[in-house]
């Protein structure tokens, strides 16, 4: 029989085609998209700020609270890239930053509560970039260190960082009257603190030649509740703080403080650094209790598992940041981990308890299913676990709650205290075996 010359021929292409299309597709399957492997390549600047007590209530763009302070800088941040509506912390800021410094949950290292402190055993996330990238990045943090307890001998560099200078405990007694750690020497500060760390900051990126990674972690707006420097902030003549007075004005005037000096040094880094600079921005845990707003109570806020306590800004922007506007996806704070070793050059996408934030940079995808966080204060062991739709918290001493987390974001209506359906009991079942996996 004659075979048609052009049907083989097309079939032949078509054959190609298909063989082309299946090897592209087990290919996908193993490696990452050439975006992400673009920005993992490119060796760009890393800018990470951490804002001590910033609740989404006192940050703008977020629907909680009524009145925000003024923050045209970080506002420019999260308008330029990707701000994170689900984003978990801890309760307190030592295993928040220790939860990202180390891409563990607490439990695993011990780091549960503020005062806890990182064993020297842990691998910190500037020493596992130093290892896996062969030197190829210098790192330093500034500003508030506080995973060795109140201990002012240590010297963070120990762990692995090329430089460190700040406040070594979890807060100053006095914004304009601080001791500072430097290379292991302590010293008295009379200026103002996050003008100082600032300046810390500018000064160090500025000496660097090869690509950088700046953890910039302030202490403000954590109390004391005090007057910034009058050119700082535009919440108008205060008084000296004293109890009884409204603490908000004063926590708003050191948020636009640090957002003051974050708009300085972003200005002081060349522009062609600054094109190859992503900028990471979070708050460490919810507003404290006397600056909360609603839809948050003094009851729901830092030092809570509560949203208001654990769901805190994060804004991503910068080099290799394509997407704008809100992404809903549940992420944890050890996502950080892997997220900031990947942009260093590191290939792992998930270590330890981390999984890369990078595809979502480029492309609207999941990352996550579930979020995971914990407090140990000493009296309540607690740990909370939530997928889109619901949430659980558990105390050790048996004691539980479970929240519709669509008809209500802000944990109004303890669905145990009434008969659950069988779809919420299905919902509880399936987080209980989560956080038995988790916890395991």
């Amino acid at each position: 029989m004659k075979i048609n010359k052009n049907l083989f021929t097309l079939f032949f292409i078509f054959s190609i085609i298909t063989l082309f299309i299946s090897c592209k597709k087990d290919d996908d399957s193993i490696q990452i998209d050439e975006s992400e492997e673009d920005i993992i390549n490119a060796e760009p600047n890393i800018l990470f700020i951490i804002a001590d007590d910033m609740g989404k209530d006192a940050t703008f763009g977020f629907p909680e609270g009524s009145v925000k302070p003024n923050t045209p800088n970080l506002n420019s941040i999260k308008n330029s890239g990707l701000s994170f509506n689900n984003f978990w912390v801890n309760p307190t800021c030592t295993p928040t930053r220790g939860s990202i410094i180390t891409g563990k949950y607490g439990f695993r290292t011990g780091l549960k509560w503020a005062g806890d402190q990182i064993s020297t055993s842990e691998k910190i996330l500037q020493k596992f970039i130093n290892e896996e990238t062969n030197n190829k990045y210098t790192s330093a943090l500034v500003g508030k260190w506080h995973l060795s307890g109140n201990n002012q001998s240590i010297n963070p560099e120990n762990f692995g960082l090329d430089y460190y200078a700040g406040i070594l405990s979890g807060a100053v007694q006095d914004y304009y009257n601080w001791r500072m750690s430097e290379d292991g020497v302590s010293s008295n500060q009379t200026n103002y603190a996050t003008e100082h760390l600032t300046n810390k900051a500018i000064d160090w990126i500025d000496s660097q030649e090869k690509p950088w990674f700046m953890w910039l972690a302030y202490n403000a707006p954590h109390t004391p509740f005090h007057i910034p420097p009058t050119n700082m902030h535009s919440q108008g003549a205060l008084p000296e703080y004293r109890a009884g007075l409204d603490a908000l004005p004063y926590y708003f005037a050191a948020i636009e403080a640090m957002d003051f000096q974050i708009g300085k040094l972003i200005a002081s880094i060349p522009e062609n650094q600054l094109e190859n600079t992503i900028i990471i921005f979070i708050g460490d845990n919810g507003t404290p209790n006397q600056a909360a707003q609603s839809p948050y109570s003094n009851q729901t806020v830092k030092g809570t598992l509560y949203q208001g306590g654990i769901n805190t800004p994060m804004f991503i922007s910068g080099y290799g940041v394509n997407r704008t506007g809100i992404d809903n996806n549940l992420i944890v704070s050890t996502d950080l981990y892997a997220t900031i070793a990947n942009l260093c050059g590191v290939e792992d996408t998930q270590i330890s308890d981390s999984k890369s934030l990078i595809p979502l940079l480029t492309s609207n995808t999941s990352i996550r299913d579930f979020q995971y966080s914990e407090m140990d204060n000493g009296t309540n062991d607690v740990w909370a676990i939530r997928n889109l739709n619901y949430k659980l918290i558990v105390n050790a001493n048996g004691n539980e709650e479970f929240f519709d987390m669509i008809s209500d974001p802000y944990e109004q209506n303890n669905l145990l205290l009434s008969n659950l359906t069988s779809d919420q009991q299905s919902a509880k079942n399936v987080l209980e075996s989560e956080l038995s996996e988790i916890r395991q």
